[in-house]
């Protein structure tokens, strides 16, 4: 790993204070001060700063209840991004796992571990997520065979993999569904001559989100949390 990512994680800081250290020569490599951000090192490499063996800390794993107005990316020039409404020191090491829109709301993960991503959002994998959905009309009879069958989605050429639909009242629904198409759960109802008018991720996989969240509230998950997703 570049010494300055090491410091970076290690540290909880960015790259760039990581530089301005390292500009100031007070990092030690092996007991010899060093300046180069690109060098190698990892941790048996004996990085020290102020006195103390820097290591690089594990991956972080957070669960959190997003409200509406905030973009599910690590930077965007127009929203608000998930990320700032963490108060973490290594929050710029996080990435959110998958997306919602910008008006949905409910769980949404965050990790520094990449692969740990990837085994949940990947098309292969088909983890359930679980939705709340509220539709400006009521449900027309047939439309739980039709979402269990598959939807063929406008501009599409492949039906969804099958979903299932549970009423809850004429005007609101619960949705499982196995994919992450683009704006999915929108075009679903769409196709069937409904609108939702209001969204809410409550699982994903066998993680429910915290009822104990209000919506802009976070916490880690623990490792067995981790794990249920693997």
């Amino acid at each position: 790993m570049r010494l300055d990512k090491f410091i970076s994680q290690s540290l909880g800081i960015t790259r760039k204070e990581a530089k301005q250290l390292l500009r100031q020569r007070l990092i030690n490599v092996g007991g010899v001060a060093v300046c180069a951000p690109e060098q190698h090192v990892d941790d048996k490499s004996n990085v020290t700063f102020d006195g103390r063996t820097l290591q690089t800390p594990g991956p972080l794993y957070f669960m959190l209840n997003k409200p509406e107005g905030y973009i599910c990316a690590t930077k965007d020039c127009r929203h608000p991004t998930v990320l700032d409404l963490l108060d973490e020191p290594r929050a710029h090491t996080l990435h959110p796992v998958g997306r919602l829109d910008l008006d949905t709301t409910g769980l949404v993960l965050l990790s520094s571990d990449g692969q740990w991503s990837h085994g949940i959002t990947s098309p292969k994998r088909h983890k359930t997520k679980r939705y709340r959905a509220h539709l400006a009309e009521p449900l027309i009879s047939g439309v739980e065979e039709k979402f269990e069958k598959g939807i063929m989605l406008d501009g599409e050429k492949k039906r969804t993999l099958p979903a299932r639909l549970k009423r809850i009242t004429p005007t609101e629904v619960e949705l499982c569904i196995k994919e992450g198409r683009y704006h999915q759960v929108k075009r679903m109802f769409a196709a069937v001559g409904n609108a939702v008018t209001a969204l809410h991720r409550e699982a994903i996989g066998p993680l429910n989100l915290d009822h104990d969240l209000a919506p802009g509230d976070y916490r880690t998950l623990n490792s067995d949390e981790v794990d249920s997703l693997r």
